[in-house]
């Protein structure tokens, strides 16, 4: 677990550090936000024990508060709060089949 939020971490690194310093010379930059997508796939495609989602949320969040002009704690709140909002709609209103076997 420690070595997966390692990768995470460095991973959300590298990837604020790419949208902030090399998407703004295009005209699509401004609009594509890598680290809203890669939380929600993350948040999607997790275990449901797993707490990676929140995680990925967490950090992610942290990265683009330091490298953005808005106040610390701002894409925190929004990133973890749409990790538990995924969360809570898988909870409660989706249902995956269970394959035994025969």
């Amino acid at each position: 677990m420690v070595k997966k939020i390692f990768l995470l971490i460095l991973f959300f690194y590298l990837t604020v550090l790419f949208q902030t310093s090399f998407f703004p010379h295009f005209s699509f930059g401004y609009f594509l936000n890598l680290i809203l997508v890669f939380t929600i796939f993350i948040n999607f495609f997790e275990l449901k024990e797993e707490k990676t989602g929140l995680f990925s949320a967490f950090f992610g969040g942290l990265f683009l508060d330091i490298f953005s002009e808005n106040f610390i704690g701002f894409w925190v709140l929004i990133l973890m709060a749409i990790s538990i909002f995924i969360k809570f709609i898988f909870k409660k209103h989706v249902q995956f089949p269970i394959f035994r076997k025969s």
